[in-house]
Formats: C-alpha cells, structure tokens, sequence
C-alpha cells in the first residue's frame, strides 16, 4: 500500500505540473488577440478551469512524496505521517532539501495561476506561467538517477531537458482535445477553421519537440544502462523501458495518422459526409492518445524510480543465446551476411514509410515491408548469436585486483596448464591428446568476446564434448572468479606488449591491476588512494642486480615527487631477507613494500612482454628489472623492461618528460572498474 500511495503521488503530481506547464507554453505559443480568441472560448475556459485544481495536485502531490521519500530514506514507513520526521530529514539530507525546494516551487506555482485566473491574459502571463511550472520539473531532475552518479550540468541538462520537452507535447494535449471536442455540431466554419489554425501549430510544434524528446530519451537511457544492453531483457528497468516505448509507438502512430490525415479536414471550407466521419476518427482517437499518454506517464513515473539497469545483477540469463556483434568480424562471410541483412532491413523500415505516405493498401503497406524486414532479421541475426548460459551476465564476486590475479594463476598453473598450456597459449602437454586443441587464451582476444559469466560456466561445469572438465566441485565459487580474473589479466597483459618508455598521449587504455601494501616504514594502503592525486611509477626490482637503478632513483626522487607530483613504490620480485630489506632501505627514499610484493609481482609480470620479445615458450621469462607509468586515473601509459627496452628510463630527463605529458591530461575516462567484464 506504501509503494501504490508514494507512486500515485509522485504519478499525480508529475502529470499534473505537466499539463500546466505544456498547457501555458502551448498558449503562450499560440496566444492571439483577445477578441479573436474568444469565438472559441469554450476550450480555453474549460482548459482554464482546471488550472488552480492541478496546481493544487502539484503541491499535494509533492508533500505526499516528501513524506514516503522520508519513511523510505529512515526505514520505518510510520515516518511518513511524522512531520517532525520530515524535517529531519530536510535538515540532514540533501535529497530533503531539494524536496522542501519542491514543495515551494509548488506552492509559488499555485499562487501564480490564483492570481493570472483573476487578471486580464495576455502572452506574457502564460509564459511566465510556464516558466513557474517548469522550476519543480527541474529541481526533481536534481533528485534523479541522472544526478545520482554525478551530480553536474553534463549528467542533469539532459534529464531536465527531456521532462520539459514531455511537458511540451503531453501538457499540450488537454488544449488540444478540448479544441476538437469544442468544434460544435453544426461545424461553423469560422470557428472550424480557427481551430484548425489552433491545431496546426500544435502539431508543427509537436513534431521537432518528439524528435528532441527521442534523442534526450536516448541519452539518458544510453546512462541508465551504459553496456549492458542484455538488462533490457532481463530487468525491471528493461521491461518497464520497453513498454514505455511500446506506448510511446503507439502515440506516435496515433499523431502519425491525425497530422496527415485527419487534420488537413479540419480546414477544409465545404463539409462532406468523408469530412465528418474524418473528424469523428480525431474526435475519439485524440482521447485514446490522452489515455495512453497519461499511463506512459505512470510507466515513466515507475520507471524514474526502479534501480537502473546498469547496477541490476542479472543472477540467471533466460534466454540460451545472445547478441555479440563483434563476432560478425571473425570470418568475412559472417560479416557479408550481417551487414547484407542489416542493409534490408533499412530498405524495409523505408519502404515502410513510402507506404504510409503514398496511402498504398494494407497489404502493400504491411505485408511487403513485413516479409522484407522478417527476411532481413534472418539474415542478419545468425552471425551475432552465440551460445548464452545461465550464469552469462553474471557479476564476478571477487574484484580485479593482486591477490585474486596472483591466486588465480597457482590454480591455472595446478588445474588447467596441462592443456592450456603455462602461459595458456593452448599447448599444454595434454593438448595433443585432446579431441580438440585447448583455446588460445592468450594471444586471441578470447577474452573480449565472451563475458566472465560465460567463462565462470565453462569453468565451472566443463564444455561437453571437447574434453575440458568442470571444476564446480574441486573450487569453490571464490577460487573459480579467481582464475577468471587471471585469465583476464593474461590476455590484458599480452595486450601491454604495445606499451613502450614512451606514452601515447590523450590515450589509456590498459587499466592497472589494483593492489593492497604494507611497506617498510609501517604504513600501508591501496592503489586505488593515489586516484586524482598523483601518478605512479612501480619499481620491480630484484636485489642486488637493481642497485645501480635505485642509487639513480634516489638522486631523482625528490624532483619526480615535488616538480612532477608522482610517487615511486618499490616491490621486491622475490622475498628479501631482513639484511636485503635493511640495505634497500638504507638507499631509497620511497616506500618500499614488504607485504603484498608476491602478489603485485605475479601480477605485473603478466604485462612484462615488449613487441620485439613476445615471449610465448614454456612458462616464460622473469626479467630482471621492470618499472610501470601508471596516470592519476588507473590506467598503465608506460613501461621499462630493462632486460629487453635498452637505454629506456635510465636517463631520468626520458622519465620526467612523459610525467609532464601525464600531468598535463585532464580526465579522459572513468577509472576501471573493480570488475572484470
């Protein structure tokens, strides 16, 4: 009952403030003089009418939305109906104290349209009714999904100019209605032909305010989903979505029909029998688009407060296939049929609207471009779909980082390199003896055309048929993400070899494997703490044949930290003992880290590889010395392998011309994420 009252409140209130905004820009639009006006004053009065009673919704609506906002946010529904709970909540919240600002806004609205109903209108009265009505519309954008995430101009603007563009078509719709209904019996032409004055620039303004309405639509969808374009079929956002755009098509072809053919009737001089049955058609189906528009609404009103499709966890995929269109690029053939589908069915959406423009028939109309596009979705389908599981947009359990990476790869290296291989480039001793040749999971891009769902159940529950086992009952769930977030790290790591000393500016693209440390001066920390501070440079060192290295790196230290604003680690690759610890100490500087080092050095050696040296044989080689650039947003920009990359960062000047680079780029993507996708 809580949810049903709390939606219908915020349902009424939208509505409402809706129609009162769309309906005074509609009038400010199309405001004549008065005298001219009034031979149709039968719409506007009772349009009018109704504006103190929906203003009033607007207020009762919002205190009905700050109330169940507030047993929501305090979790006992009781404080809905507790005003001192209320004001709590605006004291202690922001999302409180915008909804006070609501509710003020509301109430300046409602004392605006008391005072314009006792005056005398003209133009500028509806326009800065308007301009009043639309002030709550904006400040609840500000309390959105849209600003949830980011609360700036970029991520709010395009919310806010959705829900005025949405007033401006469905606000208008009551004036509308109400001047076809008012055309009288008797079809006087006067009034007739204003009307259809009246009607034409609602539907000139109709048009170019719902293809804005679309594209605003788009984007802020685009946001509430980002990549996961699965949810729109296996979420509550994605089924709510898909229904509000069904509505939405069917308004569409509602105006489609009234634009092109009903209202052209309304400004004919002579009445024929097709003339009025024409208007009758509007008559009734101006009120069903009314309808539909007014449970869009509810939809939308539902809509802007389920979890957005993006933070949904989809636990179990219901379909045993998916689209993946980069697989349409993995054999020429697949491609040709792809595109050559997609092709048709851009002919048919075309033919389509010829059909409704020329007026052919309803079998040419439907059934021609009907078999078109059916025809065009079988060719173009089949190279996009691949096998999908239950667990195939499943959310990994077990973050991206060092230690997840570095016990993933022990048990890669006890339960799967005997066929895949030690580095997993598929030929592991057992691989010839399988009835096919394990997967390449190193050097092809494995790993981007499948998700970690898919890869958590062939893991998990074998893959029937080519010899590989499951493993659901000798890892846990835990260790099973582990080797899937080492899998990932493998193939990113082949990825690094493009890496080179020198950065490609304006261009990350590899995220840094997080890490957790503890160093030798007793503190300790994340990777994730030098976020939009500082950059990174990891030193791998390995004791003593690194000493040259971190003498040069100490006279360097002060400059790189202070003039570049860049910290240096130093990871042992192997264990020191305490007198090695003592004597690193002893000459640098910087923290070196003494708890972790196994793990980060597991990890980063996964991205040791250069493109003169692939190193793809046996288990591999560990260099003797590596140093990493990582940017102040996550992301690795360089790398020095000493053993194979030469000179490289042994000239500090080589070193600190790239951080200047680095410092002088402002944020170019979001940090990576603390999930492997």
């Amino acid at each position: 009952m809580f949810e049903i009252v709390s939606n219908l409140g915020r349902w009424a209130q939208l509505t409402a403030n809706l129609i009162l905004f769309g309906s005074c820009f509609f009038l400010a639009i199309t405001w004549q003089k008065k005298s001219v006006l009034e031979i149709s004053s039968s719409w506007l009065a009772r349009l009018e009418k109704g504006f103190i009673w929906l203003a009033g919704l607007v207020v009762i609506g919002l205190v009905v939305v700050l109330a169940s906002t507030t047993g929501k946010a305090t979790g006992d529904v009781s404080n809905a109906l507790d005003p001192a709970a209320w004001l709590q909540f605006i004291q202690q919240t922001q999302v409180g104290f915008i909804a006070l600002i609501r509710v003020i806004l509301a109430v300046i609205l409602f004392t605006v349209i008391f005072g314009l109903l006792r005056k005398t209108r003209t133009r500028w009265h509806y326009a800065i009714c308007a301009l009043i009505a639309s002030l709550p519309l904006i400040a609840g954008t500000f309390v959105s999904h849209s600003s949830a995430d980011e609360m700036s101009f970029v991520s709010i603007a395009p919310f806010a100019l959705h829900i005025l563009l949405a007033g401006m078509w469905f606000g208008a719709l009551p004036a509308f209605m109400l001047i076809i209904l008012s055309s009288n019996r008797e079809f006087d032409k006067v009034t007739r032909i204003l009307n259809a004055a009246f009607l034409e620039k609602f539907s000139t303004m109709a048009l170019p305010v719902m293809l804005l309405l679309i594209v605003t639509g788009l984007i802020v969808t685009d946001r509430m989903i980002e990549n996961d374009y699965h949810t729109l079929v296996s979420s509550p956002y994605g089924w709510l979505l898909n229904l509000k755009l069904f509505i939405l098509a069917l308004i569409l072809a509602i105006a489609y029909q009234a634009r092109n053919v009903w209202l052209p009737l309304f400004s004919e001089v002579d009445i024929n029998d097709q003339i009025k049955q024409g208007i009758a058609h509007l008559r009734k189906w101006i009120r069903f688009e009314l309808i539909l528009a007014l449970v869009l609404m509810f939809v939308a009103t539902i809509l802007a407060n389920t979890l957005p499709a993006k933070h949904t966890v989809i636990e179990h995929w219901p379909f045993p296939f998916r689209f993946a269109f980069d697989t349409a690029s993995e054999e020429s053939l697949d491609e040709v049929f792809f595109w050559s589908g997609t092709a048709l069915f851009i002919i048919a959406l075309c033919l389509a609207w010829i059909g409704m423009h020329l007026r052919w028939n309803w079998k040419k109309k439907f059934l021609l471009p009907g078999a078109l596009a059916i025809s065009a979705t079988a060719i173009a389908l089949p190279p996009i779909t691949i096998e999908a599981y239950p667990e195939t947009y499943m959310k990994p359990l077990i973050p991206l980082d060092a230690i997840s990476i570095s016990h993933g790869s022990h048990l890669f290296a006890e339960h799967c390199a005997n066929c895949h291989g030690p580095q997993g480039k598929g030929n592991g001793e057992l691989a010839q003896s399988l009835p096919y040749t394990p997967t390449d999971l190193l050097t092809e891009p494995h790993t981007v055309r499948h998700t970690v769902g898919n890869f958590y159940h062939w893991i998990a529950h074998g893959i029937p048929g080519n010899g590989m086992p499951g493993f659901a009952n000798t890892l846990t769930d835990e260790d099973i993400w582990d080797v899937v977030n080492f899998l990932h790290a493998l193939s990113r790591g082949f990825d690094a070899r493009l890496l080179g000393s020198m950065i490609i500016p304006e261009t990350p693209a590899i995220a840094a494997p997080v890490f957790y440390y503890a160093t030798n001066d007793g503190s300790s920390g994340d990777l994730k703490d030098f976020r939009y501070n500082k950059n990174i440079i990891l030193v791998l060192f390995s004791w003593p044949q690194s000493h040259q290295r971190l003498i040069q790196l100490k006279h360097a230290y002060e400059q790189i930290a202070q003039d570049h604003n860049t910290e240096i680690l130093a990871i042992p690759m192997h264990k020191l003992d305490q007198q090695a610890l003592q004597d690193v100490t002893d000459i640098v500087p910087f923290p070196v880290i003494t708890e972790g080092s196994s793990e980060i050095f597991d990890t980063y050696q996964l991205y040791r590889r250069v493109r003169t040296v692939p190193d793809l044989n046996g288990p591999g080689m560990t260099p003797v010395h590596m140093e990493f650039m990582i940017d102040r947003f996550g992301y690795l920009r360089a790398r020095w392998n000493a053993q194979f990359e030469g000179f490289g960062w042994q000239n500090i000047n080589a070193v600190t011309q790239q951080l200047e680079l680095l410092n002088q780029e402002d944020e170019i993507m979001s940090p990576p994420d603390d999930h492997a996708h």
